[in-house]
This record gives structure tokens, C-alpha cells and sequence, in this order.
């Protein structure tokens, strides 16, 4: 008799046809993290106007607009992908144009600039501060809060669907039910409070020009070159000490979270929803610490109690409209773990997910 994660990780296989068992390189792995699906082809195909994302050159930005443009491609569309972002990664922009993504080198924060911008239908916003935010909190606030005003008032006749994030929400319970849409926000710290405003006030210049926005509230993303689960492989590597205080987290594969944020664009709505996107397990840091040490013949140096409550967000709303993620978590620690030992590029952006008083 199989489980139900056993009929989920089957039905996910049949679904990519046959998933790999080591992602060879950079370039592999960004073709697997751009790997349109038919589901999202047809989110595409149904979705009135053009896309374009601002602030597209961070560590999600260039995937998901690589997987809507093959998408599109895909599927016979005739729409545009516009990215939007300083580029001051120029390899980051041409790939983008190599791809057939129309590029726009644009500060956001310059109002004439951003007024400069095309009218687009749909605008997916993931400008953020997050690292670095002690000691440059005016900065943090600017950029999460003050922008997605201006943004909202210059894109008053698009979809809108910006990215937020699970630390809005308080701290809940390992073993009862995790954060749902429904649970009050109390962020710990100024970057979660930041965030939150950033909710609020495109919130509040959305509600008079009457477009339709979605905050979707991501814990984690990963993929190989950064997130929660390459943190504790790397620790593990190394023989760094792994901080058990924050003792579970959630985390979805990154292509999972770009497919559910273009398939959810037709959930934008007015007054503005929420949606939480996240991965369906709770996972302990000490159980992944050990695997990790199975997979890279290491012992994983823990420290630490795990504390009764943590970061968790419950994400069973949008699975009940979208669907489950289609690459296991299995799959990717096992990635994760041959990606690391391979000594493969990563990112050098610690999550910093073990922090938990909300300095980032």
C-alpha cells in the first residue's frame, strides 16, 4: 500500500516524464527551473495582455521569466515578456534577450523612470530588501514599503501580483496547524514589518484605482545555488555548527513557486487577497542535517534545542486551487547534496533562516 507522498512523488515524476538524478550544471539547472508545464502554458494562454516583472534580476527573477517566455513559446502565444531591473548583472540581462525577454534597465525608485515604464496588463512585483537591513533600515523601509505605492499608482489599470513573504505572520506552534491567510499578521523585526507595509500600502493605492492585486506570501524558495536546504548541506560540508533553535522550516523548489505565481495571476482580485505558497512538509533541521550527512559521509555538528514554535506557513489554500508542487523535496536534498559535494557555483546569500528575532 503507498502513501500519499509516495503517490505525490510518483504522479510528479510521470508529470516531468522522468526526473533527473544529479542536475549536471548551471545551465541544466536553469532549464529545469524554466521547464514549462501544460498547466501553466494554459494559465498563459487564458490571461488577457502582456506580462512584465520588475525588479526581474534577483535570484527568482530571470527563471521565471525565462519559464514564461518558453511557455508562451510553447504554447503558440502571442504576448511579450518584459524584465525589469537595474541588470547590474549585464550575463543576467542577456540571457534574458538571448531567451527573447525584452530587457529594461530601469531604477525603480526613480519616479521618472518607473513613469517611463510601458502600460502592461499584468505586472508580477518582486522588488525587495531583505540582507543587510540592520543598519540600513530607511533603506529597507524605502524600497518594501514606499515603492509598491509608487508602483501601484503607476500600474493603476494592471493585474498586479507581488511578492511578500511568510515572516508576516507570528511564530506558530511545530505540531498544530501553521499559518493560513486567515492568521493576523505579527512580524518580528524591521524587515518583516517592512514587508508587511508593503502589503498595505499597495493595499491602499490599489482600493482607489480598483485593480486587482495578489500578495503571494513565499516560505522558502530553493533551488541549488541558494536557500534553506543548501545552508544546512554546506554546514554539513564544512562542518559548521548548525543552529537547532529554529528547528523546522518549510521550503519549495523554486520552479514550484515561479509556476504557482504565474498560474495565480488570475487569482488577483479588488479589495487585494493573499495567497501562501510553500511546500507541503514541515521539515526538522536535524532530520535534514542527518541526511545531508548520509548523502556527503559527514557528521553534521548540531547545537542547539529546537524551540517549540517556528516560522511555518500553511500553503493548503493555494494547493486546493493550483495544485501540489511537482518536485519532491526528496528529490531536490538528494540535488542539493551531489550539488555540493561536486563543488558546483552556489550564490553565497545565506537564508539566514535560523534567525529569529527578526535581524537580518
Amino acid at each position: 500500500m503507498t502513501t500519499l507522498t509516495e503517490e505525490w512523488e510518483s504522479s510528479a515524476s510521470l508529470a516531468w516524464g522522468s526526473l533527473p538524478s544529479s542536475v549536471e550544471d548551471v545551465q541544466a539547472l536553469e532549464t529545469l527551473l524554466s521547464q514549462p508545464r501544460p498547466e501553466i502554458v494554459e494559465a498563459l494562454r487564458r490571461l488577457d495582455g502582456d506580462l512584465m516583472i520588475l525588479g526581474a534580476g534577483g535570484k527568482m527573477g530571470p527563471t521565471l521569466c525565462l519559464l514564461a517566455r518558453r511557455a508562451i513559446e510553447e504554447g503558440g502565444l502571442k504576448k511579450r515578456v518584459l524584465a525589469v531591473s537595474r541588470f547590474s548583472d549585464s550575463k543576467v540581462e542577456k540571457t534574458l534577450a538571448d531567451a527573447g525577454v525584452e530587457t529594461i534597465a530601469c531604477d525603480l525608485m526613480d519616479r521618472d523612470s518607473l513613469w517611463a515604464l510601458p502600460a502592461i496588463r499584468n505586472i508580477i512585483y518582486m522588488v525587495g530588501h531583505k540582507f543587510g537591513t540592520t543598519g540600513q533600515e530607511s533603506k529597507t523601509w524605502a524600497i518594501n514599503a514606499f515603492l509598491s505605492g509608487l508602483v501601484a499608482q503607476r500600474f493603476g489599470d494592471a493585474r498586479i501580483l507581488a511578492f511578500s513573504s511568510g515572516n508576516v505572520y507570528p511564530f506558530t506552534s511545530v505540531v498544530q496547524g501553521h499559518c493560513t491567510e486567515e492568521t493576523p499578521p505579527d512580524p518580528v523585526g524591521e524587515y518583516a514589518q517592512s514587508v508587511l507595509a508593503r502589503e498595505r500600502i499597495m493595499a491602499y493605492f490599489a482600493q482607489q484605482t480598483g485593480a486587482p492585486v495578489l500578495f503571494l506570501r513565499l516560505n522558502y524558495a530553493v533551488e541549488l545555488r541558494y536557500g534553506v536546504l543548501l545552508d544546512i548541506a554546506q554546514k554539513v560540508w564544512t562542518g559548521a555548527p548548525i543552529d537547532l533553535r529554529m528547528g523546522h522550516a518549510n521550503v519549495i523548489w523554486q520552479g514550484d513557486a515561479n509556476a504557482f505565481a504565474l498560474r495565480a495571476l488570475h487569482l488577483a482580485s479588488s479589495p487585494p487577497s493573499v495567497l501562501n505558497v510553500t511546500g507541503p512538509e514541515t521539515l526538522s533541521v536535524r532530520a535534514l542535517a542527518v541526511t545531508f550527512g548520509k548523502l556527503l559521509g559527514r557528521t553534521p555538528r548540531l547545537e542547539g534545542i529546537e524551540e517549540p514554535e517556528a516560522l511555518l506557513s500553511s500553503a493548503e489554500r493555494a494547493f486546493t486551487l493550483l495544485g501540489y508542487p511537482y518536485v519532491p523535496v526528496g528529490k531536490v536534498i538528494e540535488w542539493t547534496a551531489d550539488w555540493v559535494s561536486r563543488g558546483k557555483d552556489v550564490y553565497d546569500k545565506p537564508t539566514k533562516f535560523q534567525v529569529r528575532d527578526g535581524h537580518f
